[in-house]
C-alpha cells in the first residue's frame, strides 16, 4: 500500500510540474470571449459516451468519480483515484490559410473515500477555463502601415470538495462547494513595421479570478428487472459571483522587425493596479436519463442550458448568448466475465454531442459539434485493488468559414488512471 501511495504522489507531481509549466493551454480565437474556453468536469469515462453525467452512476463494475453530477457519488463502494492527461491538436482555417497547433496538460487529479453504504465524500482539482490566442488586423494611419496585435493566455482552475448521499431505496442527492481561481492575461498591441523610429505601444491586463461555486445534482434509479435500470437525472449550478481584480500597464518601445527583437520598455504611459470588480456566473441545468445493464451496457442522453446572457462584469453585459447542448452516448462490454479473451473485457464507448457555445460574431452563432470514442481497459488486480485505464477521443469542429470566421478543427485525447481499493477499512484478520 505504501508503495502504491509513492507511486501515486510521483505521478501527481510530474503532471503538476507539467502542467505549471506550460501557462498557454489552448490557442483558440474563440477562447477570448467570456472566460474562455469553459473545459467541464467530465472524466475520460464521460467524454467517450459524449459527456453523458446525469444517468451515470455505476454502469461497470467499476466505482467511477462522476463529478458533474454529484449524486452518484451514492454508488461509489471503493476508494476511488483518478488522474489523467489531456492532448488537443487542433486545426485554424481562414478562406484558404490553415495552421495547427498542439497543447497538453494536466486533465484532473479526483478522489472517492465511501463515508456510508450508501454515501461517499469526494475531492479533486481540474481546469475550469483555459484562454490562449493571438492574432492581427492590419491598417494605415497617416499612409503608414499599422498592425494591431491581441493576445491572451492562461485559464481558471476549480478545486471541489463534494459529497452525495442516498435517500431512501431509489433517489440520491449531492454536492460540490468549489473554489475557482487563476489568472488570465490579455495583450493589445500597436505597432508601426515600416516606421522603425516609431514607437509602438502595448496594453497588457491582468485579471486575477477567484471565488466560490456551488454545484448539486439528483438521480433517481429504478429497477426494470433484476439487472436492468432506469437511471434519470438532474445536475446545476446555482450561479455564483467571482471576484476578479486587475492590473493594467500601456507601455511603450522599439522593435527591430527584421529579428523581431524589443527593446526594453522606454516608459509606462498608463498603469493601474488593484481594480477589484465582480464576475457574475450564470445559472446552468442539465437534465438526462440512461438505460443499462450492470456490468453489460449502457445507453443514454443528456440536454443541457445555461444563461450566459446573464454573464458580466459589475452591471456590465459581457455581450454572450445563452447556451444550449445535446449529448449522446452509450458503453458496450461484450463479456464483464469472460476468463480467454481480454478484449471481451473492455469497455467500449461511444457518444455525439453539439454545442450551442456562448459566442456570436456578426450575427453568426459559433456552434460545436463532435464525435467521441472511449476504452476502459482493465489492468491486472488483486484482491482488494483495482485497477483500469480509461481513454478518450473527440474529433469535433467549431465555428465556420462563412462571414470570414474561423474554423477549428480538432483531435482531443484524454488519458486517465483509475484505481479502486478499500483504503480506511480495519481488515478483520490480520
Amino acid at each position: 500500500m505504501i508503495k502504491i501511495f509513492r507511486n501515486i504522489l510521483l505521478v501527481i507531481v510530474l503532471f503538476t510540474s507539467a502542467s505549471a509549466s506550460a501557462q498557454n493551454t489552448s490557442s483558440s480565437p474563440y477562447s477570448q470571449f467570456g472566460l474562455g474556453d469553459l473545459k467541464g468536469s467530465l472524466l475520460p469515462q464521460n467524454k467517450g459516451i459524449g459527456g453523458l453525467i446525469n444517468g451515470f452512476r455505476k454502469p461497470g463494475p467499476y466505482s467511477n468519480i462522476n463529478l458533474s453530477n454529484p449524486a452518484s457519488y451514492s454508488a461509489i463502494q471503493l476508494s476511488t483515484f483518478d488522474i489523467g492527461a489531456t492532448t488537443d491538436i487542433r486545426q485554424l482555417s481562414k478562406t484558404a490559410i490553415s495552421e495547427n497547433s498542439f497543447n497538453a496538460n494536466l486533465s484532473h487529479i479526483t478522489i472517492a473515500i465511501p463515508v456510508s453504504r450508501k454515501s461517499a465524500l469526494s475531492f479533486g482539482i481540474l481546469p475550469f477555463s483555459q484562454t490562449g490566442y493571438q492574432y492581427k488586423n492590419s491598417g494605415t494611419v497617416a499612409g503608414t502601415k499599422v498592425d494591431y496585435i491581441y493576445g491572451g493566455d492562461g485559464g481558471l482552475s476549480k478545486a471541489y470538495l463534494g459529497y452525495g448521499f442516498g435517500l431512501g431505496k431509489n433517489l440520491s442527492l449531492g454536492f460540490n462547494a468549489a473554489y475557482i481561481f487563476g489568472n488570465i492575461k490579455e495583450n493589445r498591441s500597436t505597432e508601426f513595421p515600416e516606421d522603425l523610429a516609431a514607437l509602438n505601444s502595448r496594453t497588457q491586463v491582468g485579471n486575477h479570478v477567484n471565488g466560490l461555486s456551488f454545484d448539486y445534482g439528483l438521480q433517481y434509479e429504478a429497477n426494470l428487472s433484476k439487472t436492468s435500470k432506469f437511471i434519470i437525472g438532474y445536475s446545476g449550478n446555482a450561479g455564483n459571483k467571482l471576484n476578479s481584480k486587475s492590473t493594467t500597464v500601456t507601455t511603450r518601445y522599439l522593435k527591430d522587425f527584421g529579428t523581431g527583437d524589443e527593446s526594453p520598455a522606454i516608459d509606462s504611459s498608463y498603469f493601474s493596479e488593484g481594480q477589484s470588480r465582480k464576475l457574475n456566473l450564470p445559472l446552468t441545468h442539465s437534465i438526462g436519463f440512461a438505460f443499462q445493464k450492470t456490468d453489460y451496457w449502457l445507453v443514454g442522453a443528456d440536454v443541457s442550458y445555461a444563461k450566459w446572457s446573464e454573464f458580466g462584469v459589475e452591471n456590465e453585459n459581457a455581450g454572450l448568448n445563452n447556451t444550449y447542448g445535446v449529448a449522446v452516448g452509450g458503453q458496450f462490454t461484450p463479456d464483464p466475465t469472460a476468463v480467454s479473451s481480454y478484449f471481451k473485457l473492455v469497455e467500449y464507448r461511444l457518444g455525439f454531442k453539439y454545442d450551442k457555445t456562448y459566442v456570436n460574431i456578426d450575427n453568426t452563432d459559433i456552434n460545436q459539434v463532435g464525435v467521441t470514442l472511449g476504452l476502459g481497459l482493465p489492468l491486472q488486480s488483486s484482491r482488494t485493488t483495482f485497477y483500469k485505464i480509461n481513454f478518450a477521443a473527440e474529433l469535433g469542429q467549431r465555428g465556420t468559414l462563412e462571414n470570414s470566421l474561423i474554423r477549428e478543427r480538432y483531435v482531443n485525447l484524454t488519458l486517465g488512471f483509475t484505481m479502486n481499493d478499500r483504503w480506511f477499512i480495519k481488515p478483520k484478520f490480520d
